[in-house]
């Protein structure tokens, strides 16, 4: 039998405040590393900023949006946390059971309805989003049907950790037993026993190149990956056909913002984006590299104001391991392949988990 659906609106549903804050800045806040998740005006990290020492203002379990953004900035938050500056709460006013998987699926549902509607201009403020519709299963009193929702995103999860499993199987990385080599590199890291040196972009890379702009109007559907500015699709605004430079994958791009990401494909590339010619160096030192540009480059100097550009790449130092004052790029090849184990076997362990109570759940 089809599911039913009925309209609700938010502000009927939620009262919709500002989360709680230190009233500290940027450089306060984050001056310490701690437990203590900060969410703030992000799309990216499920809106977490950092994590610190203070104790939390918010409860965790609610739904959490920046009224600066769009969709983007909406997530469900699951544990206690700290908020920002124009991070809204979402707090029920009616007692209904809501849970982790409804309020997944009730996220879902506002991201769809306020997709596109909202920018820096014209800003996602509380009271618009109080009068934002959404679209949810109803029950045949035309209430809410969370056992519906629960049960919907408990099989949706089993089946991405299906295909997940499947994807880990084939590409290889499902082994994740770290060889003596990976294990002593692990540790070297963690005891401090690494040498670290700084080191010039350019010197080490030559010339950062900048892309070109290409408006989207005059984007020709096409399979090749366009990189822009932002973290939505890891900067990836389009797939386009035109005659544009094509950069080479194993590269490391830096956007506007100050943002680097490492990439393992050919893609094109518009004028915010700078790209680091890591290609000669072996991938996974390059993905390490990655790391060190967003370190030296994503400090919150560069904004819409003032812009990161291919210059400012050739201008960066970064902190990287070394051997006889050159860069030790077998070391951080090493370093990235068992840290990427150590990340595969925390999946795999979660996966199933996962699976074992979601079949609890769909099977009553």
């Amino acid at each position: 039998m089809d599911t039913a659906y009925g309209c609700f609106k938010v502000g009927d549903l939620f009262d919709i405040k500002p989360t709680k804050s230190y009233g500290l800045t940027n450089m306060h806040l984050f001056a310490t590393k701690g437990k203590t998740p900060v969410v703030v005006n992000s799309s990216m990290n499920n809106g977490v900023g950092g994590y610190v020492e203070l104790k939390p203002l918010e409860k965790g379990n609610i739904i959490t949006y920046s009224d600066t953004t769009t969709s983007e900035g909406i997530f469900y938050q699951p544990d206690d946390f700290i908020g920002y500056s124009h991070v809204q709460g979402l707090y029920p006013k009616k007692n209904l059971p809501w849970s982790k998987n409804s309020y997944l699926y009730f996220k879902t549902a506002f991201s769809v309805a306020v997709k596109g509607k909202y920018s820096y201009g014209d800003k996602f403020n509380r009271k618009k989003a109080a009068e934002e519709i959404v679209y949810l299963p109803i029950t045949c009193d035309g209430s809410i049907n969370f056992k519906y929702m629960e049960e919907r995103i408990s099989e949706l999860e089993e089946e991405r950790i299906s295909e997940l499993t499947a994807y880990l199987t084939v590409s290889g990385l499902d082994n994740y037993v770290l060889t003596e080599q990976e294990q002593d590199a692990i540790n070297k890291f963690n005891n401090h026993q690494i040498e670290w040196d700084m080191f010039n972009t350019k010197t080490l890379f030559g010339k950062s190149t900048r892309g070109r702009r290409l408006k989207s109007l005059d984007r020709i559907s096409g399979d090749l990956p366009f990189v822009t500015a932002g973290e939505e699709n890891e900067g990836i605004s389009a797939y386009i056909g035109n005659d544009v430079t094509i950069f080479s994958e194993n590269t490391s791009t830096i956007d506007m913002f100050g943002s680097a990401k490492y990439r393992n494909y050919k893609y094109g590339a518009d004028d915010h984006v700078a790209v680091v010619h890591t290609e000669n160096i072996p991938k996974y030192a390059a993905m390490f590299i990655t790391t060190a540009l967003h370190k030296a480059a994503h400090t919150g100097q560069f904004d819409y104001s003032r812009n990161f550009y291919a210059k400012d790449a050739d201008a960066l130092m970064i902190s990287l391991p070394s051997k006889n004052s050159k860069p030790d790029f077998d070391y951080m090849e090493l370093f990235m392949k068992a840290t990427q184990k150590n990340v595969i076997k925390d999946l795999i362990e979660w996966k199933d988990k996962i699976i074992n109570e979601t079949r609890q759940i769909v099977n009553g």
